[in-house]
């Protein structure tokens, strides 16, 4: 298809664009400020599909929501009708334009010549009112609260909340995404004369900043939130896309000693945690058993071997392991256990353990193998 997008340059069309144009499968015109009535004509004559994502909604006078979301839709609107074929058209309005306020009025206007010009031409429609929008590459300090305060956290700067009490709705950018291309092939969620985008997640404002300021800790934590609720997994993704560009990486705490070391990595409240242990040559780690406890080692560089002994037992089973061939060692409950570097290097292993580490109650018995 040949593609319009209106707003090319905004964060909804960002998105979309990425997407879309990286699978190849459509031509895309890119409509902007810049763009000439010339062009704007011509791209329209072409189109097979229009996303019209344009709008003003943080303007410097109001008279710029007339300009901006009425006399340009009437313009854009008038253009398509002389199309030989007149396109379907997509249009991203706002929940606010149920409210008697000077945006809400002019989407409603917008809306409005949408309807008309779908009446006229036979063409399909699609209107949604969207609530508020988040994820990567949302301008903050501008009309998403979310951004802003991904913005202000990752950057060390105060966040303000007057009611933390105050709920939104807000739908993941993601989600629109998968929305809108869907109506590209009549699969769109129609609810009457209108398009929904789903889900929509109702969170109160003192919620999403705790998440916030817990994604920050995780640096320190290594404490990773549950990925199991959509809307935090989807935050925190969010989140990550705000960093600043100097700030990717961060260290973890070694504890190092004349063996090697043993760090850290990644910790959960239901899933246990990641740590990754590195034994100098010849060196043997371990000899120790848990109650409930259980691990999975995983070499990934070096050679060497793993020892099991249940402690009511004498047999001692062997797993040589190395980091050219990638294979997982379960260590179960009631097996004391070692771990013993047999090459000329370092050997690296990854560990999980089923439950974090808990320096009272440590789960951990000596017993040699």
């Amino acid at each position: 298809m040949n593609i319009l997008i209106t707003g090319a340059n905004g964060f909804i069309a960002k998105n979309l664009i990425a997407d879309l144009s990286h699978r190849g499968e459509h031509t895309i015109t890119r409509v902007t400020r810049d763009t000439s009535k010339e062009n704007l004509i011509n791209a329209c004559k072409k189109a097979d599909f229009v996303y019209h994502l344009a709008g003003v909604n943080r303007p410097k006078n109001t008279n710029e929501f007339i300009d901006g979301n009425i006399n340009f839709t009437r313009d854009l609107v008038s253009i398509l009708k002389d199309s030989d074929t007149p396109p379907p058209i997509l249009i991203t309005s706002s929940i606010q334009a149920e409210n008697d306020t000077p945006y809400g009025k002019s989407k409603k206007s917008a809306e409005d010549m949408i309807f008309s010009y779908g009446a006229h031409t036979g063409a399909r429609i699609l209107v949604y009112r969207l609530p508020n929008v988040f994820g990567k590459w949302c301008k903050p300090n501008y009309n998403s609260v979310v951004a802003t305060f991904c913005n202000n956290i990752t950057h060390n700067k105060p966040v303000q909340v007057n009611n933390i009490e105050t709920q939104l709705s807000l739908v993941y950018i993601e989600d629109v995404i998968k929305e809108f291309k869907s109506s590209l092939y009549n699969q769109e969620n129609r609810k009457g004369d209108f398009c929904k985008i789903e889900p929509i997640y109702q969170v109160k404002l003192g919620d999403i900043v705790d998440l916030l300021r817990s994604f920050k800790k995780i640096r320190e934590s290594h404490l990773v939130p549950d990925m199991n609720e959509e809307f935090t997994k989807k935050l925190y993704s969010t989140y990550l896309s705000y960093l600043p560009k100097n700030e990717f990486k961060y260290d973890l705490e070694m504890n190092v000693d004349e063996r090697g070391s043993f760090t850290e990595f990644l910790k959960t409240e239901d899933r246990g945690q990641v740590s990754v242990n590195i034994s100098k040559p010849g060196i043997v780690k371990g000899n120790h058993w848990h109650h409930t406890k259980n691990e999975k080692f995983l070499v990934v560089s070096g050679k060497g071997i793993i020892r099991l002994r249940n402690i009511y037992e004498n047999e001692i089973l062997e797993y040589h392991v190395t980091g050219e061939y990638l294979e997982v060692v379960d260590i179960p409950p009631g097996y004391t256990h070692n771990i013993e570097n047999l090459g000329n290097e370092d050997m690296i292993t990854i560990m999980w353990a089923n439950e974090l580490y808990d320096v009272d109650k440590p789960d951990t018995f000596h017993e040699e193998v």
